[in-house]
């Protein structure tokens, strides 16, 4: 049961935090050296990993990070608008908050249980009988809606026995327990308004007006509005109304601007988010309705439904069991107490939320959304969608120190400024000194201080970059709604952008590099191969029958056989094979279960591979049947029944059956065997509770027939495959199957390139694996490209080892027991149709249609969004560097900043919003794959950055500066006068804002000479560039009076134009300039590291 509009951590919902890792293991996973492009040695990386831990900003790992290093990082950065900057990362009050309603719920819950089972108590001991309100029929149905959710709730035992269990239950309720309910609309309809539907209460989203008051709350936005209210009323006082409303009027509607564009900005990408994660919720599952198995959405579950269940599910509302095998629930989401409940007639009641464990059964559903506690648990807390990202971190890290320079260089220009201003070195543009001791009026000296403090306020604004770390956001918002349509539904952010790290991807066999279209193509039934293996002539009629009764009640599966109609088969790829192969040989699947009677059942486990039902027959006999991996079937079996129905010894035959088994799985089949033995019914244990604990005997096994199932590969695997390797990331395939099966398989996809390399340790069995110590485990998880018979705790050991040698692991997984492995990996990739909730829930991405090729795509979203979000850096600091340098240099030598306050905030709407927007939306591109992976550790700012930006800047700062210093030469300007100067200032800034828009374009590739390649693909970055043209015109032509701006002939455009065309064959040139390979942060560290020893010594002094 879930909420549509809650984000997808509610969908199964454990309760844990994001940060439920111990701490013990972020310690070890930090302390791990991971791979980057520097090539330190031993010595500096040790050096490194000291200086990492005093650096709140390097969190390398930012999943299930704890609380504490969250707060740390955030405690150190330098903010302007904490609202939006810490918008999309978790909100830790929130979260306390949630933590505590969720005990608070959880403890009202026990104590109305604790009440009713001593009152219970209470009666049996006093010999009282508990006394039940007789059921009241509510409409078409036999009991009430509130009676109904109250002895779900109340888990009252004595009310279900008096109502009858939960066949009472299901009569009253018109539900058949066989089939279920027939499902037509009109039902369901009836149903929904009676008992209700499976949702419950969500809190709306932000507003709009909502985004526009947290863009207001920028500490530098405030004073700028401030600061034009004092020069708008000063403005009014000495230059009366008419013409003293321009400067601070201007400047309070340029702020205005920015703001209402910030907000749309920003709105539009929650947008995105809601719609995520309305699909997150979104879970299918399975029911029974009019006897036939359909999918249908959480949502559409109602009263009455009978819901099969089975390891890994969601329960996905309240309900009664109706039969179970072993079926054991974890209860930790209701009750926080992380222990396993079984579930049987002795406690047969369920909660929503809650996962299966173990087991087997089937439920009747008897309270939906809000009536349900899980539903109550969740309509009372606010999902937070906001997670961090490594990256997020790391920008937050730069964003401070380009802040802290830009608040030190405003500090100096307010300084310089004020200095000049009130020394009577500041003169207007007429030549007139500003300021005069003793003669110029109070009002108008304080307008002019209030001029320069404003110019410095404004200069911070354009300094601390406040979008770089949400530019982060904006790009994975892009990149996830994208990735839906590549078929990956992306469940943590910062998954999206570690998988641009990723180094090696542990790949499923199954229905990722396969189709998982089963079909059995051999059979042996003994020595006989059965040629077609569904032939059943050439089976004795005893055969048949044991091989029939095995698999139509050895199985999860199911068949529906309308009238007239073709059979429906349910379950998992294999299952429906082994059904479907049965059903050709006779197999009467319906017939055969009425007959006999399930007395226990030992679910398929892929620890064991193999899994076993008890059945008693009408003829009182039991026989005890096993399913599962041939080789390991076969290893149980002291004999075989032959095509004749004779039993035969299996011990001369054993090595016959190996070598049939291995040629199999040579041909890349997935070998089954159907094994049985007879039982005494005395033997078997009467008691519910012992039948419960039975262990299913698996000796002296009677083998029926050994199955070839083909799953073919999956078309253009084999290319992505290759494109992984091209790509430097290594695909290894971990599979439960025969090693034969495997090796098959990966020649036939292109992991294993020849039969020559498969050998150990490249291909390798889990056994053999985990029987190594962890040195060796370390030592050998490197060479390993294929690991059969492996277990979900193989893979968990294999990820653990590849992490410990550096590499950024990503992995996938279907089954409960994967759900460790993927959460110990970097990157958890889930399969979203044979994946079991439990699964889901612990991957960072759920691949929609299990295909390895969408893996591929994703890896490639992941170097992206990395991509995207260093085009966006070079441009902004290419930005920053040339308006502050500009901005200094003419404050300390004229006196006077030739960019203003106007034209400053439109500078950083260019660069900050419309910026992130044309930039961090850029599609990825196929030389992206060609590269090798991103290390983790390494900078953001590469040295092919630092050239580009610097040649920009420099060009920009020289262009700029001889403007304002000679421009009246230079434009053919004679006088020396108020419109001279404004000419030339808006030449300077006209000139400024086109050669950022057109160094966008060199921002685009910064390491490809045609920076225009793919451009006009990109309709978006065309949009802005557009839009900024014609409103930079609009500013220039029309808005002079508000940007201080003067009307421009067509010369001083061309001259505009020429100066901002210059960048595009400047970029090429500087792209010849070869930059070296040891990054520029590494000399810097190198340089301050003297520095920061003391520091560190002390700190650690201090710690101890």
């Amino acid at each position: 049961m879930a909420s549509r509009g809650s984000n997808s951590s509610a969908n199964g919902l454990l309760p844990t935090s994001r940060s439920g890792r111990h701490h013990l293991d972020m310690e070890s996973s930090a302390k791990v050296r991971l791979p980057t492009e520097l090539g330190d040695d031993a010595a500096s990386s040790k050096n490194d990993d000291h200086d990492e831990d005093d650096d709140p900003f390097d969190i390398a790992q930012t999943k299930n990070a704890p609380h504490a290093t969250l707060r740390r990082w955030r405690q150190a950065a330098l903010v302007l608008n904490a609202s939006r900057r810490f918008r999309y990362t978790l909100d830790l009050k929130k979260e306390e908050e949630k933590d505590s309603r969720r005990r608070m719920i959880r403890s009202h819950a026990q104590v109305i249980r604790a009440a009713l089972l001593f009152k219970l108590a209470g009666e049996r001991e006093t010999g009282l009988s508990t006394t039940v309100t007789p059921a009241t029929p509510s409409g078409d149905y036999g009991i009430g809606h509130e009676q109904l959710v109250s002895l779900t709730r109340e888990h009252n035992i004595s009310a279900l026995q008096q109502y009858g269990g939960v066949k009472g239950i299901s009569s009253m309720i018109k539900t058949n327990l066989e089939k279920g309910i027939d499902g037509d609309e009109a039902d369901l309809v009836k149903r929904r308004d009676v008992f209700g539907s499976n949702t419950y209460p969500q809190k709306k989203g932000r507003s709009f007006l909502r985004f526009l008051w947290e863009a207001w709350q920028d500490l530098t936005l405030i004073i700028l509005i401030i600061a034009a209210a004092v020069s708008l009323v000063l403005g009014i006082k000495t230059e009366g109304l008419s013409h003293g409303w321009y400067d601070g009027g201007s400047i309070a509607f340029a702020v205005i601007l920015v703001i209402i564009v910030t907000a749309v900005s920003d709105y539009r990408q929650s947008l995105q988010f809601q719609n995520l994660n309305e699909e997150k919720q979104n879970i299918q599952l399975e029911i029974m309705r009019g006897g036939r198995t359909v999918k249908i959405s959480i949502f559409d579950i109602v009263v009455g439904d009978v819901v099969p269940l089975r390891i890994g599910d969601q329960v996905p509302a309240d309900g009664i069991l109706i039969t179970g095998h072993s079926l054991a629930i974890d209860e930790s989401s209701m009750t926080g107490e992380s222990k396993i409940v079984h579930k049987d007639q002795k406690a047969p009641f369920l909660m929503s939320g809650c996962k299966i464990a173990d087991g087997v059964g089937t439920m009747l559903v008897t309270s939906v959304g809000i009536n349900t506690e899980w539903g109550l648990l969740m309509a009372s807390i606010s999902e937070d969608t906001g997670e961090e990202t490594p990256l997020q971190v790391r920008l937050n890290g730069l964003a401070t120190f380009i802040g802290i320079v830009g608040l030190s260089v405003a500090a100096l220009v307010l300084l310089v400024l004020w200095i000049r201003y009130f020394s009577g070195q500041t003169k207007d543009t007429d030549g007139k000194v500003e300021f005069e001791s003793g003669k110029t009026s109070i009002s108008k000296a304080v307008d002019g201080a209030v001029k320069i403090f404003t110019i410095a306020v404004t200069i911070v604004v354009v300094a601390v970059p406040e979008g770089l770390p949400l530019a982060v956001t904006l790009t994975l918002a892009y990149s996830m709604r994208k990735m839906m349509a590549d078929k990956a539904l992306v469940r943590r952010l910062s998954a999206c952008e570690t998988m641009g790290s990723a180094t090696t991807i542990c790949s499923d066999k199954t229905g990722t590099l396969t189709l998982n279209q089963m079909t059995v193509v051999e059979a042996y039934v003994g020595r006989n191969k059965i040629h077609p293996p569904d032939d059943s002539s050439q089976l004795h009629s005893l055969v048949s029958t044991l091989l029939s009764e095995g698999i139509a009640q050895n199985t999860s599966g199911n068949v529906f056989e309308p009238d007239g109609g073709e059979v429906e088969i349910s379950g998992s790829p294999t299952e429906k094979a082994i059904l479907s192969w049965a059903l050709k040989l006779g197999m009467k699947f319906n017939a055969i279960r009425s007959e006999s009677t399930i007395l226990h059942v030992f679910p398929f486990n892929s620890e064991k591979k193999r899994g076993g039902v008890a059945v008693k027959g009408t003829d009182s006999k039991v026989h005890i049947h096993w399913k599962g991996a041939a080789e390991i079937v076969l290893a149980s079996c002291t004999e075989y029944l032959d095509s004749n129905g004779c039993l035969q010894d299996i011990t001369q035959d054993k090595e016959f059956l190996r070598a049939a088994i291995d040629n199999m799985a040579a041909s890349s089949l997935r070998c089954v065997a159907v094994a049985y033995r007879p039982y005494e019914l005395d033997k078997v244990p009467t008691e519910e509770e012992n039948l419960g604990q039975w262990a299913l005997p698996e000796d002296n096994l009677v083998l029926l027939a050994i199955a070839g199932i083909k799953d073919p590969c999956r078309p253009g695997v084999k290319d992505a495959v290759r494109l992984c390797t091209e790509a430097g990331v290594k695909v290894r395939m971990v599979t439960g199957d025969n090693l034969q099966t495997a090796k098959a398989i990966a020649l036939e996809c292109g992991i294993l390139y020849s039969v020559e390399d498969a050998t150990e340790p490249n291909i390798i069995e889990g056994k053999t694996f985990r029987e190594l110590s962890e040195k060796e485990r370390e030592e050998v998880a490197k060479k390993i490209t294929v690991m059969g018979r492996s277990s979900p705790n193989d893979k968990l050991l294999l990820v653990q080892a590849l992490r410990k040698g550096g590499d950024v692991v990503a992995v996938t997984g279907d089954g409960t027991n994967d759900a460790p492995a993927l959460h110990e990996a970097d990157i958890g990739l889930s399969m979203g149709i044979q994946g079991t909730e439990v699964a889901k829930e612990s991957s960072d991405i759920i691949i929609l249609d299990d295909n390895f090729a969408s893996v591929v795509k994703v890896v490639r979203w992941g170097r992206s969004v990395y991509a995207n979000i260093q085009k966006f850096i070079q441009f902004q600091l290419t930005v920053n560097v040339a308006a502050l340098t500009i901005n200094v240099v003419a404050a300390i030598s004229a006196g006077r900043v030739p960019l203003n306050a106007v034209q400053l905030l439109w500078v950083n709407l260019i660069m900050d919003t419309l910026g992130a927007l044309a930039l961090a939306t850029e599609p990825p591109t196929d030389d992206l794959m060609h590269r090798t992976p991103v290390g983790r550790r390494a900078p953001l700012i590469t040295n092919i950055m630092w050239r580009n930006l610097l040649i920009q800047a420099l060009y920009q700062i020289c262009v700029l500066l001889v403007l304002n210093f000679m421009g009246n030469s230079i434009l053919g300007l004679k006088e020396d006068n108020t419109q001279v100067a404004s000419v030339k200032n808006t030449v300077i800034f006209n000139a400024f804002v086109f050669c950022q828009i057109f160094n966008e374009f060199n921002a685009r590739k910064p390491e490809e000479l045609n920076v225009f390649s793919g451009v006009t693909k990109n309709y978006l970055f065309m949009g802005i560039i557009g839009v900024t043209f014609f409103l930079q015109i609009m500013i220039i032509q029309f808005l002079g009076t508000f940007a201080k701006t003067v009307v421009l002939d067509w010369q001083h455009w061309l001259i505009c134009f020429g100066i901002a065309i210059i960048s595009w064959p400047l970029a090429v040139v500087g792209k010849l300039i070869p930059v070296p390979k040891t990054p520029v942060s590494q000399y810097c560290r190198r340089a301050f590291q003297p520095c920061r020893r003391p520091f560190q010594r002390s700190r650690t002094s201090r710690n101890a």
